[in-house]
């Protein structure tokens, strides 16, 4: 009971101190009201773009090795001239088929040839700008294929190279707008394809012409090859590994890869790699850093206007203790501890800070509102108790000196201020 009637003393002092000087509290907590505004919303936008970006680019995958000609982060392999990447083979099915008989920490290996830019016909509609993929059994095994209508490839339609296809969400609503496109015929290049699924509409990614579902569609890898000229200056296939759960950041199964495919290419001991093994944590990680530098620079921006309020309140809490000395006197003549003293000045430091935090936090959450395209602003609530925590800290810091001061005052003198 003690404590919860010196938080309720603490408060209305603070809630006192407020009201009575409204204006000079106001602006001292602007300062923490900006800063904390700057840093949430900096955080909140940081994270809304970063979780949209990664939403986009769903179509790398998780757990993944990429096995192909050219690293995606040359940084690594900068001692290496460019001649050299282009003179490396591509992946072929000979590497492909060794690789799915051979490597023991893989969920599944898939071969895939890619080409955009496509036009497909069906009748009188058509659409252009589409990517075209060759797939080989078990790429749905390695990516994800979220069909809604229809079904995946069969082994006999891969083995055959049989004219089947599946098709995104918006081909299939531009070139069969009044009915079912499972059944129906398109052609591409000249050639027939039957519709066998509909994959699930995933909707405009965060930029413009970042690959999605809706503009995709897969045909068996052999049915690719007929369309596209392979080899050196051709179609190149990628040869695409989804690792097992349990392997963290893919490491056993990097090192089976690399292993497998010095083997399967005959590389001797002395000889340097002749391909490059991408992950799909590169490009996570790689937008990871982006990030981490702008949350800092919003630290920054927030921490100059944070010292500031933390300096307003320290002046609030200094005059609050030049105003109260007599209460303070008469309080610890009566019996109050210092710490009961240091904790009601803490309190009402904390108090004011709260608020200011809480007002940057409910600007912040007015940001959410705004529309902005595709991309959904979200005040998470790791952000919220973020705000709160450094408003705390802020408090704590700003009332902490004026506390100390207010607990060791000597009471006989304190009654006679006036």
């Amino acid at each position: 009971m003690l404590y919860l009637r010196l938080v309720y003393e603490s408060f209305q002092f603070a809630w006192q101190a407020l009201r009575s000087n409204l204006l000079r509290t106001v602006l001292s907590l602007l300062g923490v009201t900006i800063g904390i505004f700057a840093i949430i919303s900096v955080f909140t936008i940081v994270d809304s773009l970063e979780r949209s970006i990664r939403d986009s680019m769903s179509f790398v995958g998780e757990r993944i090795i990429y096995v192909e000609k050219f690293p995606w982060i040359f940084s690594d392999h900068s001692d290496v001239p460019w001649w050299k990447f282009m003179q490396r083979p591509p992946a072929t099915m000979r590497e492909y088929k060794y690789m799915e008989e051979q490597l023991e920490n893989a969920e599944g290996v898939a071969l895939v040839s890619r080409r955009g830019g496509n036009t497909f016909k069906h009748r009188n509609n058509s659409m252009s700008g589409i990517m075209l993929q060759g797939v080989t059994k078990d790429f749905n095994k390695v990516a994800e294929v979220p069909i809604e209508e229809g079904r995946f490839f069969t082994q006999q339609e891969v083995d055959g190279s049989r004219n089947v296809i599946i098709v995104g969400a918006e081909v299939a609503e531009n070139l069969f707008p009044n009915s079912s496109a499972v059944g129906g015929d398109i052609r591409i290049r000249g050639q027939k394809f039957k519709v066998i699924g509909v994959m699930e509409k995933q909707g405009a990614g965060l930029f413009e012409g970042m690959p999605t579902n809706d503009k995709n569609a897969y045909v068996p890898f052999g049915a690719f090859g007929k369309m596209f000229a392979g080899g050196p200056r051709g179609i190149q296939p990628v040869l695409m590994i989804k690792g097992l759960v349990d392997d963290v950041g893919l490491q056993n199964l990097e090192y089976e890869v690399k292993g497998k495919m010095r083997t399967v290419r005959g590389l001797k001991p002395y000889q340097e790699d002749n391909f490059a093994i991408n992950r799909s944590e590169m490009m996570a990680d790689a937008i990871g850093e982006m990030f981490s530098i702008i949350g800092i620079a919003g630290w920054v921006i927030g921490g100059f206007s944070i010292l500031v309020g933390g300096f307003g309140i320290a002046n609030i809490m200094f005059v609050s203790v030049k105003e109260r000395t007599n209460i303070i006197g008469i309080q610890k003549s009566l019996g109050a501890k210092n710490f009961f003293i240091l904790f009601q000045f803490l309190f009402e430091s904390v108090f004011l800070s709260l608020i200011g935090g809480g007002v940057g936090i409910l600007l912040v959450s007015l940001i959410t509102f705004i529309p902005m395209g595709t991309l959904e602003i979200i005040l998470t609530p790791g952000n919220i108790l973020l705000g709160l925590g450094v408003s705390v800290v802020i408090g704590v810091l700003s009332g902490i000196i004026p506390a100390v001061i207010a607990s060791h005052l000597d009471p006989v003198i304190a009654i006679r201020s006036k």
